[in-house]
């Protein structure tokens, strides 16, 4: 069925969307965003707080915040009795674990009986009716990487719950070597995960000491050495990686042998407190307000808006000024990156990196657009380019972080990573002199690396987002829009893995116009305006399709339902999260794309009401 939307309605849709994006700007001119709460966040942050405050003075600060994060948990756990990551999002084991053990560890299980009932329920109805099952069970959703499944386990341990014999052991002493060995050592934990590595791992060996004596020996006369490296790797925030979870594991695991006062935790703890919202909840990070912004400034791109964009010379500073000019202590990546977020525990990686090149050239680009006096150019975008291109993976992929990671998921080559890379390099390297090749090359590698990765359907699978119905939490409709986002951007329709993609997304296409994270999933603002913007310059045979997702949006917008944001972000180790831009942003960018290609002319076309 062709759906009828008239222009008039196109365009109050899109004036809608684009005045909410409008509307979220900070008074900097920057988008800051919004990510939602986090009950895993919630319990582990509760957890480490409950350790700290036994080893100190009870009387302190803690009491009325470990007293609240317990309160917010029992009020969101779900029907079924287990824990989402978010408030939309349906129970998991992992982070069932999790709030089980907070209320252990924090010396309330009696307390909040009914809810311990409920989740043991939940717990032995998918997990196993042992302990030892359900420990089992967490380390076969992770596989080899330990990331997550260790500090689970260690969190549950601690209270109670799971015998020590059931965490693994972490060599926390292979982080004395060079960082640039890492990579070759096949660490049991992802890149970004090196403060557990040492914290996790020097609590497990307290708690858990190897028999070894070997082992033993060698761990002991590392303890000192490798706490020095989790003391130079932390952020003046306190905060790694600004992420609460990873944060307290790590607060968490000194405190549990008595180093609550070591400087680490000390601001482990302060991050904590600066972080807790309102409602004694948690987030997942901080914020994403470098990528939200990037996201804004290009979706205002391609709906041609950014010509009416107040403080543009004033946006264009402040993320230029994102970028890292030394060399990062956490990663040791070299300068030209960008992070997530301006905040101290963000780090270089290679999607934001990508975002801010097209940002940056897009307002530099903008129609109007003049630097205010005394005010330079960015310098910063050969060598914010030559970044990605250092990063490219032996397989032509782009990872998140570092290159040569890939034995663990997180660190490998990811479709939606390569993909947003070569719109930057495109982008960055139409007009260079005496360097196009060198950027040609690393487009040629990185489309092979894509068309090895499409799956036999068509479809492109993401490393960064998914979707919590749908078959391993994949979300093909993210990824195959994303991929094809670079075909398009590269004037690459036609090929063939372009045309499998493009008939994928025809297919996948539900009844009532928009898309899910799969075919046959209920429809999202997010995943159906990903789709309707690459779908726009997808030829003649996509038309109808396309003109019956901007239906299903324009009805969303109408309906006001831009606030209701999908979980189908991935965060560190599978977390779930949403983001509140996201739907908006997302429309704004498909709404106004399809505004710049309706002619008065094809008008009539568009909105003839056919049935089919």
């Amino acid at each position: 069925m062709f759906r009828q939307v008239s222009r008039d309605r196109l365009e109050r849709a899109f004036r809608s969307a684009h005045a909410a994006l409008i509307a979220e700007r900070h008074t900097d001119g920057h988008w800051n965003g919004e990510l939602s709460t986090s009950a895993l966040s919630t319990a582990t942050a509760v957890s480490a707080l409950s350790v700290v405050q036994q080893n100190s003075d009870p009387s302190n600060v803690y009491t009325d915040l470990v007293a609240a994060g317990l309160a917010w948990l029992a009020k969101h756990q779900n029907e079924d009795g287990g824990w989402g990551d978010t408030t939309e999002s349906i129970s998991n084991i992992s982070t069932t674990m999790v709030g089980r053990a907070a209320m252990h560890v924090a010396g309330a299980a009696g307390q909040y009986a009914a809810c311990m009932r409920r989740a043991e329920g939940f717990l032995q109805s998918r997990c196993g009716k042992t302990v030892v099952e359900q420990a089992e069970a967490i380390r076969a959703r992770y596989g080899k990487d330990r990331t997550f499944a260790v500090p689970i386990l260690m969190t549950c341990a601690l209270g109670g719950v799971v015998p020590w014999n059931e965490v693994l052991p972490l060599p926390f002493e292979l982080a004395c070597f060079p960082q640039a060995w890492f990579r070759f050592l096949r660490l049991p934990v992802v890149s970004y995960a090196l403060p557990a590595l040492i914290a996790l791992g020097q609590a497990i060996f307290h708690h858990r000491p190897p028999r070894n004596p070997l082992t033993r020996l060698v761990r002991k006369l590392a303890l000192r050495r490798s706490l020095r490296v989790l003391e130079s790797i932390q952020p003046t925030s306190g905060g790694f990686l600004e992420a609460v979870p990873l944060t307290s594991f790590v607060t968490l695991s000194l405190a549990s042998i008595r180093l609550h006062e070591h400087a680490v935790a000390r601001k482990g703890v302060q991050f904590l407190l600066n972080s807790v919202r309102p409602d004694g909840s948690w987030a997942i990070d901080s914020n994403l307000a470098t990528w939200v912004t990037t996201l804004s400034i290009n979706a205002l791109a391609a709906a041609d808006e950014l010509k009416n964009l107040k403080l543009r010379a004033e946006l264009y500073d402040w993320l230029a000024g994102q970028q890292y000019m030394e060399p990062h202590p956490y990663t040791g990546a070299q300068p030209g990156g960008f992070g997530w977020t301006p905040l101290p525990g963000s780090v270089p990686d290679a999607d934001d990196t990508a975002g801010a090149i097209l940002a940056l050239g897009h307002l530099e680009q903008s129609d109007g657009f003049r630097l205010s006096p005394g005010q330079a150019s960015w310098q910063g975008q050969r060598s914010a380019c030559n970044w990605l291109l250092s990063l490219q993976n032996r397989d032509g992929g782009v990872p998140t972080f570092c290159r040569g990671w890939g034995t663990l998921p997180f660190d490998r080559s990811g479709t939606d990573l390569t993909a947003h890379g070569l719109r930057a390099l495109k982008f960055s390297a139409d007009g260079r002199d005496g360097t196009e090749h060198v950027y040609k090359k690393a487009v040629a590698r990185g489309l092979a690396y894509l068309a090895s990765q499409q799956r036999s359907n068509g479809s492109w699978l993401p490393l960064w987002f998914g979707n919590q119905h749908a078959r391993h939490d994949d979300n093909p409709a993210y990824g195959t829009a994303r991929v094809l986002a670079a075909y398009r951007d590269l004037d690459k329709m036609n090929a063939e893995p372009a045309r499998r993609g493009v008939a994928w997304l025809l297919a996948a296409q539900n009844a009532d116009g928009g898309w899910g994270g799969d075919a046959g999933i209920v429809s999202s603002i997010e995943e159906t305006a990903l789709a309707v913007d690459v779908l726009l310059d997808s030829g003649p045979e996509a038309a109808a399709a396309a003109n019956n997702g901007l239906a299903w949006l324009v009805q969303q917008v109408e309906a006001r339902r831009l606030n209701q944001p999908t979980p189908i972000g991935f965060y560190f180790a599978k977390l779930w999260y949403f983001e509140k831009l996201y739907p908006v942003i997302f429309t704004v960018a498909a709404l106004g794309r399809a505004l710049r290609k309706l002619s008065p002319h094809q008008d009539a076309a568009f909105c003839a009401n056919q049935q089919r």
